[in-house]
C-alpha cells in the first residue's frame, strides 16, 4: 500500500528548487484540513470531587454537567468558524454561497456531546445558511480516527509505554516535582487560599487532599491515559477548572477565587500541558495513538491532488474543506508524531487551546503546478475567548506558522513540497497502527 501511494504522487511533484527560490507566493489553496479542539467547557471533575482539593468551594458554571460545552464556548466556536469562512472565501476555496459550498465541506467529530456540539457550532459559523452533516460514530461504536486503541486499530504495549515515558524522565518521575516547583507552589497557594510568597506555607485544611504532595509515578495506565502519572494526573484534574473559568468569562473573583490573573492561569497551565506532553507527545505513544489520524489526513491530500478516490481518505475527491473536531489529546498526539511546535500569545508553548486548530493547507503553484503543504496553528487568545471578541480578517485570532521537520523550507510560511511531506509522513506513520477505512 505504501509503494502504491508513493507511485500515485511522486511523478507529479519533483520540482525541487521551486520553494527555496520563491519570492512571491503564487500558490492557490486547493484543500484545507482544520483539526480543531472542542470549545470552552465545564470542568472534567464534579465539584464534589474538586472541593476535596481546595479550602473554598469551586464556583458553578452556567452550564450544568461534567465536561459540557458552555454557552460562551458555543458562541466562541461560532466566531471561530465565522473567521474561517472569511479566510477561506478570501482564498477562493469557498464562494460565499453556503448552499453551493456545503457540497465541498466534510466535517468529522468524535462522538461525545461536547465535541459534536462544538462541530455544529463551528459549522454554523462557517456556513451559517446551510445544514452540514456532522459525521461521527454512534456509541457503542468507537471512531478509530480519534480513538484507534479502543477501536482495535492500534495496540499499546504497556511496558513499552511506561519505559518510553520513564526514559524521558531519567527513570525519576518524582523529579518533575522540583522541575515544576514554581507551578506547584502557585497551585497549592491558590487551592488553599494563601499568598504564594507566604512562609511558612499554610497547612492542609482538615479533611482536604494536597494534590501537589501526591507522588508522581510512571506506571501502566489505561486506554484513556496510557501511563499512570500518579499525583501529576490528580493535579491536572484539580487545576483544569482555572483555565476554563477564565476563558468562559466567569467574574475575576471566581477565577481561582480571585487570586489568578491571565499570567497565573498561563503558568498553572504548564502542569496541564506537561501531562498531555508525556501521555501523547512521547514518541512511542504518539506513533501508536496518532498514526491513524495522520494516515487519513495524508490520504485525503493525495486524493485531492490526484482527483482519484482513495481508501482511507476523508470524503470524496471533490471535498475542499475537511473539518476534524476532537480533543486536545488528539491534537497533541498528532503534533508529537510530526514533531510540530508553536507558540501563541497568552499560552504556554504547544498549548492546544479551546477552539484552536492545527491547519494544513494543500496549495498549488500557479507557475510550476507543484503542490505544497503549509501548516499553521490558529486559536483565539485567552482574552479573545473571555471577551468573545469578534474575529475578522483585520482582527484575526492568533496565527503561528508551523515548521514541519524534515520537510519545511526556510521561507516565512515554512512551506513543504508535497513529495517531501509524503516521504516524511510515510517514514513517520506506524503502518501497524492504521486502517484504510473511514
Amino acid at each position: 500500500m505504501k509503494t502504491l501511494l508513493v507511485r500515485l504522487v511522486t511523478g507529479a511533484f519533483l520540482c525541487g528548487g521551486f520553494l527555496s527560490a520563491q519570492s512571491v507566493d503564487d500558490t492557490q489553496l486547493k484543500q484545507v484540513i482544520i483539526f480543531g479542539r472542542h470549545g470552552v467547557r465545564t470542568p472534567i471533575l464534579p465539584n464534589t470531587t474538586l472541593n476535596a482539593f481546595s479550602a473554598l468551594p469551586f464556583p458553578q458554571f452556567v452550564a450544568s454537567g461534567i465536561g459540557v460545552l458552555t454557552p460562551n464556548g458555543q458562541k466562541n466556536e461560532i466566531l471561530f468558524g465565522g473567521y474561517m469562512r472569511l479566510w477561506l472565501t478570501q482564498e477562493g476555496l469557498l464562494t460565499g454561497d453556503d448552499s453551493t459550498d456545503s457540497a465541498f465541506v466534510y466535517v468529522r467529530a468524535n462522538d461525545s456531546p461536547l465535541i459534536t456540539q462544538t462541530a455544529q457550532a463551528f459549522a454554523a459559523g462557517l456556513l451559517p445558511s446551510a445544514t452540514i452533516t456532522i459525521n461521527s460514530y454512534t456509541a457503542p461504536a468507537i471512531d478509530p480516527l480519534f480513538d484507534p486503541v479502543d477501536a482495535g486499530v492500534a495496540q499499546i504495549d504497556e511496558q513499552m509505554a511506561v519505559a518510553a515515558v520513564n526514559g524521558r524522565l531519567g527513570a525519576s518521575p518524582q523529579s518533575l516535582s522540583s522541575a515544576y516547583a514554581p507551578e506547584l507552589a502557585l497551585t497549592r497557594a491558590i487551592l488553599f487560599n494563601y499568598p504564594v510568597s507566604q512562609i511558612p506555607v499554610a497547612t492542609v485544611p482538615q479533611g482536604k487532599v494536597d494534590v501537589t504532595a501526591l507522588p508522581v509515578t510512571a506506571k501502566a495506565g489505561n486506554s484513556t491515559l496510557p501511563v499512570n502519572l500518579g499525583g501529576l494526573a490528580t493535579v491536572t484534574g484539580a487545576i483544569d477548572p482555572f483555565f476554563m473559568e477564565y476563558a468562559d468569562g466567569l467574574p475575576m473573583s471566581e477565577v481561582g477565587w480571585g487570586e489568578l490573573t491571565e499570567a497565573g492561569v498561563t503558568q498553572i497551565t504548564r502542569l496541564y500541558n506537561l501531562t498531555l506532553d508525556l501521555e501523547f507527545r512521547t514518541p512511542y505513544l504518539a506513533s501508536v495513538q496518532s498514526s491513524n489520524m495522520a494516515s487519513h489526513i495524508v490520504r485525503s491530500m493525495v486524493q485531492a491532488t490526484t482527483g482519484n478516490a482513495m481508501g482511507g481518505a476523508l470524503g470524496s475527491p471533490s471535498i475542499k474543506a475537511i473539518i476534524l473536531i476532537g480533543s486536545n489529546t488528539n491534537i497533541t498526539g498528532l503534533a508529537g508524531l510530526f514533531h510540530l511546535d508553536w507558540s501563541m500569545p497568552t499560552y504556554p508553548p504547544d498549548t492546544s487551546a479551546p477552539d484552536g486548530a492545527l491547519v494544513f493547507e494543500l496549495r498549488q503553484s500557479q507557475s510550476s503546478g507543484e503542490y505544497i503543504v503549509r501548516a499553521s496553528y490558529v486559536s483565539q487568545t485567552l482574552d479573545q475567548l473571555r471577551n468573545q471578541t469578534p474575529l475578522t480578517l483585520a482582527a484575526p485570532p492568533a496565527i503561528a506558522p508551523v515548521f514541519i521537520p524534515g520537510c519545511s523550507t526556510s521561507n516565512a510560511t515554512f512551506d513543504c513540497p508535497f513529495a517531501e511531506f509524503m516521504r516524511v509522513a510515510w517514514n513517520t506513520i506506524d503502518q501497524n497502527s492504521i486502517d484504510i477505512f473511514n
